[in-house]
């Protein structure tokens, strides 16, 4: 693979899920598909109601996952991946793979 270092996009896509709470509300939802806010709450245990919701919307800006409001009492909401959000799947499992080897090339090095 040649990139001309000039017009590289990886850093946009690096800035859209970078973030202690995008990769795992992403890899969540690939998981459970649909996943209402309060099911990601309890998933993300440590995540704030703000901060699941800044990343929620965040990630809906950026068209990697969409929000269904249910006309009910009280209001349904569920999250799911767009097309668009599913492409990460395979970015996120070779980063993994890759850091997995890197942790252990780092190791033997020590």
């Amino acid at each position: 693979m040649k990139i001309d270092p000039q017009f590289c996009r990886v850093d946009d896509g690096l800035d859209t899920i970078l973030g202690k709470w995008k990769i795992p509300i992403i890899l969540y939802l690939l998981k459970n598909q649909t996943m209402r806010f309060s099911d990601l709450q309890k998933v993300l245990s440590e995540i704030s109601k703000k901060m699941l919701s800044k990343n929620l919307k965040e990630l809906e800006e950026d068209d990697l996952i969409t929000r269904t409001v249910y006309p009910t009492v009280p209001p349904k909401v569920e999250y799911s991946l767009t097309e668009h959000g599913k492409e990460l799947e395979d970015i996120i499992n070779s980063l993994h793979k890759w850091g997995l080897r890197h942790q252990q090339h780092l190791s033997k090095k020590a």
